[in-house]
């Protein structure tokens, strides 16, 4: 009996989470109206205030008829993805990079942070590789470092600044960066694993710059 109202739940249970955040999504969007356009795709709920949150079920990085429908080439001011990029193939994340480009206005920002493949700590490698066993590494599709990743926004036209990283001698990277730009819960900065100083749990982060001309 309990195994069929869990089946029967679930579904509710995820149409209900899907609804309440397309919900929060209009309702942001619209207190957005004449302001900056900043951007959290994939936020899972979790947002900074200013920011309007997206989720893939109704504005999917690889889907151009879902950004058509709430946004016009070149409009947005800023978009952030934290640990959405691993999830996707080398090739979707190309055609995501592309979008990103198109919606951007000139001057622009991507921020991007996924989990960074010259981690010298073996257990985080493990965590976050494709197939780990850290939480949502099953459906991971790449383990970047900083070159590969890179490329992908480089091939779509941006220019790329490098945030935090850890370089090919596993030498921790980074340099200071603005909330402005979006705000990135797994960093040295504000990762609570990572008092001290500790570099237990980090990100490669990059800002991707649509050029002004």
């Amino acid at each position: 009996m309990t195994d069929l109202l869990r089946k029967i739940l679930r579904p509710l249970y995820y149409l209900y989470i899907e609804t309440t955040r397309f919900l929060l999504f209009k309702r942001e969007l619209k207190k957005s109206k004449d302001k900056k356009l900043k951007i959290v795709v994939g936020s899972s709920g979790i947002f900074e205030k200013g920011w309007i949150p997206t989720e893939y079920h109704f504005l999917n990085l690889l889907k151009d008829e879902h950004w058509l429908k709430y946004f016009k080439p070149d409009s947005i001011d800023t978009i952030v993805a934290e640990h959405v990029w691993e999830h996707l193939s080398k090739s979707d994340g190309m055609i995501a990079a592309t979008t990103c480009f198109k919606y951007l206005k000139g001057g622009g920002r991507l921020r991007v942070a996924v989990p960074d493949g010259f981690h010298p700590d073996p257990q985080y490698i493990e965590y976050v590789r494709p197939g780990g066993i850290g939480a949502g590494a099953h459906d991971h599709k790449v383990l970047y470092n900083h070159k590969t990743f890179s490329e992908i926004f480089l091939h779509a036209g941006f220019n790329v600044e490098l945030l935090e990283y850890f370089d090919e001698d596993k030498k921790f990277q980074a340099k200071d960066w603005s909330n402005e730009h979006g705000y990135i819960h797994r960093s040295i900065r504000y990762d609570q694993r990572n008092a001290g100083g500790k570099t237990n749990y980090t990100s490669l982060i990059i800002d991707a710059i649509k050029p002004s001309n």
